[in-house]
């Protein structure tokens, strides 16, 4: 049931408006019938009293001579017919409304207990009503009046009226609601630019004062957020010119230092701390570079992942590939590229040269990019936890260096990208790290 309502704001809404409205027309409509039905009912066998007690004063009256012409005129003017009631006439119960029981109570209590109401005798359909010249008299007539009298016309002239006044309250509805969530939706729009690494345009301070009041808070939050991104850039930025010109002259430094100083194998332990600290301060500038600021491009994919392949072949990486071709795809390249080559190398520092599997796949859920390695692998528990910066698992993944970022780098990259970062089992044993990018 819950999933055939519709999802957003709006149209649960104006649903919900327009149930308690047509609910409201129903109520009011049965109020109405109801305290209606109690004056027609009086209205009806008003009228019908009437007729019969004009027909018996007319028939006691009249010369018996002239009771023929009298009954015919009454016929011919009025559509009143009477007949004398006969012991095998077949009469059909009256049925099941309020209105025509209420009506004959009505007769019975103005007419005597004896009195009938049916609308069809013998197989005609008028309006019946039994009556005795006098009580005491056991000859018992039937004073037929067409059913019109009784019946009443749909009142098409008003239901077109309250059809229109309903349709129009329901515009109306749409229309303030629609008011109402328009902004809530810019709101949820901007957010979702938020959560996949962009900076949303400013959203417009307009509708109700509540929901300007959020706009204005959710625009200053926009831009402290953005302040804080900048700031964190240059001061990386800083740190990196501040930190890499010593880290080069220190390396140079050691490459100068004579054999006869410095033996072999602590001078190449130097050059490596060296690189190992340049190598940090790298993935520390990868993870603050503002990945939004790169404009989506068409990109071949697997031309990309082919390249990046024979890069790491040329450096002899025994890097195994399985590329599906796929069309062009609009995509941050640079930062894909970037992301790729963080799952290689953190394959190749988990789990060496060996087994390891560069793939590109599609299916109904997307476009897969795969490095597979053959190493002690993660726990599924684990998963989301290394996701975050400057997290490791020591416990599975001993002696490595880094500082934590290589998963979170590429975690910000697939979210720019509108795609996502999964850590998953290989069968035998291993790791699949896959990004998967939606379907064009």
């Amino acid at each position: 049931m819950t999933r055939l309502l519709p999802r957003t704001l709006l149209w649960r809404t104006f649903l919900l408006i327009a149930v308690l409205m047509l609910l409201s027309v129903v109520a009011w409509f049965n109020i109405f019938t109801t305290y209606e039905r109690e004056p027609r009912a009086r209205q009806l066998s008003q009228l019908m009293v009437s007729m019969v007690n004009l027909t018996r004063s007319a028939l006691i009256n009249a010369q018996p001579d002239k009771r023929h012409a009298l009954l015919l005129d009454l016929s011919n003017s009025e559509g009143i017919h009477i007949y004398p009631a006969e012991a095998d006439d077949v009469i059909a119960p009256l049925p099941d409304r309020s209105l025509l029981h209420l009506v004959a109570a009505r007769l019975r209590k103005e007419l005597g207990p004896r009195t009938r109401l049916t609308l069809n005798r013998n197989g005609e359909h008028a309006v019946f009503v039994s009556f005795r010249i006098d009580e005491s008299d056991e000859s018992e007539y039937w004073v037929a009046l067409p059913r019109e009298r009784i019946e009443r016309n749909v009142p098409w002239q008003w239901i077109a009226w309250g059809g229109a006044a309903l349709l129009l309250s329901l515009a109306g509805a749409y229309l303030i609601m629609f008011r109402v969530t328009r902004p809530l939706q810019a709101l949820s729009d901007a957010a979702a630019d938020i959560g996949q690494g962009r900076t949303p345009a400013p959203v417009e301070e307009s509708g109700p004062s509540e929901i300007a009041t959020l706009a204005r808070a959710f625009n200053q939050m926009t831009t402290d957020l953005a302040r804080l991104d900048y700031d964190r850039a240059l001061i990386l930025a800083g740190i990196s010119h501040d930190l890499r010109t010593p880290l080069t002259r220190l390396r140079m430094s050691i490459e100068m230092i004579e054999l006869s100083a410095v033996d072999t194998p602590t001078r190449d332990s130097m050059i490596a701390d060296v690189e190992e600290m340049d190598l940090t301060i790298g993935q520390f500038l990868d993870f603050a570079r503002e990945t939004s600021g790169e404009a989506s491009q068409e990109t071949d994919l697997t031309a990309l992942l082919k390249d990046m392949a024979a890069q790491y072949a040329r450096r002899g990486v025994s890097l195994t590939t399985d590329l599906a071709l796929l069309p062009p795809l609009q995509l941050r390249a640079q930062g894909l590229r970037r992301a790729v080559a963080n799952l290689i190398d953190n394959a190749l520092r988990h789990a060496g040269n060996e087994s390891l599997l560069l793939a590109l796949h599609q299916d109904k859920h997307g476009i897969h990019i795969e490095v597979s390695d053959r190493g002690p692998g993660i726990p599924e528990h684990e998963t989301e936890r290394l996701k975050l910066p400057f997290t490791r698992l020591d416990a599975a993944r001993s002696n490595v260096s880094g500082a934590g970022l290589g998963l979170a780098i590429v975690t910000r990259i697939a979210r720019a990208n509108n795609g996502r970062l999964e850590l998953l089992a290989r069968p035998g044993g291993g790791l699949v790290a896959r990004i998967t990018l939606p379907l064009p």
